[in-house]
């Protein structure tokens, strides 16, 4: 009887409203919806961020679910009113999230999907930020894990409360901490998603971590260690110019870093100090940061160092030099060693190994098992910024790797990489950063299509008006966008994928 009224207030359109909110009387464990309601002036203004425009009509609905008596999760769903695609998105978030991305709700709902998102149950009060979760380990969890599970559960039953049926196929997009969300659900949950699209993934996030506070220590390592913009510029010039050719064709873009041999020596200055050159500590501080974080008593690595063709963002490392900075992210150290911890304290021995004693278990993806995702016949497509200055490339190639060494030449049938040359974290950077993941995940899932390519342009701008600056085939590693020898370097038709030599 429910569903026979459903569909009569879905396709009798004076009566929208009245669906909407039958979805907010519905009754799912553990969870509060806080409130729907029907938007159809075609724009939205957000709590925070700008101005959402051009929307189509939507069931907007709200809720807090509460897994555990300390949770306290947040999420929304926006359900398309009409030209729905039958397909339900689930969105990832960023950093400690803590609020709704609705950028993705909005893109999502403009593609037909009904989507939804999680600020992953770390809200704060104004002035406050993720510190205030010491001593909240369920709190850990949701952000680790739990939240985006329960996001989507519910998401699934609101779905079918409005349209008086499933989804026909669910899909998973996000990037950094969305990219670890994206392995989270694969590895923990492979129920959940038919595809899933992960850039940039955090999945190693206590790792990413100790990486992100190594690399603000450099900084501040010894007097004059810290890199001003200035020569910032200088020291991305010059690596371009000693690796861009790598790859047999001189465009500007480092394709793959780790064949770059770039010394940073050759910049040291010969006599005064200058914007064109480095001092001996600048010297060491690019060394620790190509390098990345290792056990000092085993020298064992911790985390891959940053790419040779990241430098332009390394401003954001160690942000404002001084004895008051504080190092990005600083809370997730304060979860596993207390509100007064102190960098300065941090020991990448001892100390390494107890962060991730208290924290490895609730926030790392680093699981290979892909067994249950894989035998459900479900996708994952991976991608990451070769010039990513937040979490190091290499460490979703260690994660293909070890994907790799589980499944052998099988791990192609429902795993690719997607490697992007000059893109840096998520997006940015000089590399063509515009490309559809997730459309290639679908036409995997639905068609049985593999994504052989994926075809990356860069713009004049972020926003229209725009033009394109350049295209270039993506190719899922480790094969590589290869030059045929005509044709303009901007052209996607001038690049063919081939198998990558030895690096």
């Amino acid at each position: 009887m429910l569903r026979k009224t459903i569909f009569a207030l879905l396709f009798a359109s004076p009566a929208w409203a009245e669906s909407c909110d039958l979805a907010a009387k519905l009754h799912i464990p553990n969870t509060v919806i806080t409130s729907s309601e029907v938007v159809t002036s075609g724009v939205f203004a957000p709590p925070t961020g700008h101005l959402l425009t051009g929307l189509p009509a939507f069931c907007r609905v709200s809720a807090t679910l509460k897994p555990t008596p300390d949770s306290d999760i947040r999420i929304e769903i926006w359900l398309p009113q009409s030209a729905w695609n039958g397909r339900l998105e689930g969105t990832g978030n960023g950093g400690f999230a803590g609020k709704i991305a609705y950028g993705s709700l909005a893109n999502g709902l403009k593609l037909g999907y009904a989507v939804t998102n999680t600020d992953m149950g770390l809200a704060t009060p104004a002035g406050a930020d993720a510190s205030i979760f010491v001593n909240h380990p369920e709190r850990w969890a949701d952000w680790g894990y739990r939240a985006t599970h329960e996001m989507t559960v519910a998401a699934k039953q609101v779905v079918k409360a409005y349209y008086g049926r499933d989804a026909n196929h669910a899909y998973f997009s996000g990037c950094s901490t969305g990219g670890e969300q994206a392995l989270m659900e694969a590895e923990r949950f492979p129920d959940d998603y038919d595809g899933i699209v992960g850039g940039a993934a955090a999945q190693n996030r206590t790792g990413v971590h100790v990486s992100i506070l190594w690399n603000f220590v450099a900084t501040r390592k010894e007097p004059g260690a810290y890199i001003p913009a200035a020569k910032l510029s200088t020291l991305t010039k010059a690596v371009v110019a000693a690796c861009d050719n790598s790859d047999g064709v001189k465009d500007g873009l480092i394709a793959d870093p780790r064949k770059c041999s770039f010394d940073p020596a050759s910049l040291l200055c010969s006599s005064d100090d200058s914007d064109t050159c480095f001092t001996r500590a600048q010297v060491d501080t690019v060394k620790r940061l190509y390098a990345g974080p290792e056990n000092p008593r085993t020298g064992q690595k911790i985390y891959p160092g940053l790419p040779p063709g990241s430098e332009f963002g390394w401003g954001a490392l160690g942000a404002v030099p001084g004895p008051q900075a504080i190092p990005p992210f600083e809370p997730i150290f304060k979860w596993a060693f207390g509100s007064n911890w102190d960098w300065r304290t941090f020991n990448f021995d001892r100390s390494n190994a107890l962060f991730n004693q208290k924290l490895a278990g609730n926030v790392n993806a680093n699981s290979p098992d892909l067994d249950r995702f894989r035998a459900k016949g479900h996708k994952f497509l991976m991608y990451h910024g070769w010039a990513d200055w937040l979490v190091a490339p290499d460490e979703s190639l260690n994660y293909y790797t070890a994907v790799t060494s589980r499944y052998n030449k099988q791990v192609s049938n429902f795993y690719r990489l997607f490697m992007l040359p000059g893109m840096a974290h998520c997006s940015g950077g000089p590399g063509p950063d515009n490309f559809d993941p997730l459309s290639a995940v679908v036409k995997w899932v639905e068609q049985g299509s593999a994504p052989n390519e994926l075809i990356a342009t860069k713009y004049t701008a972020n926003q229209p008006p725009r033009t394109v600056l350049l295209q270039r085939p993506v190719c899922p590693y480790p094969e590589i966008a290869r030059y045929k020898g005509t044709g303009s370097t901007n052209e996607a038709a001038s690049f063919t994928c081939m198998a990558s030599p030895a690096h």
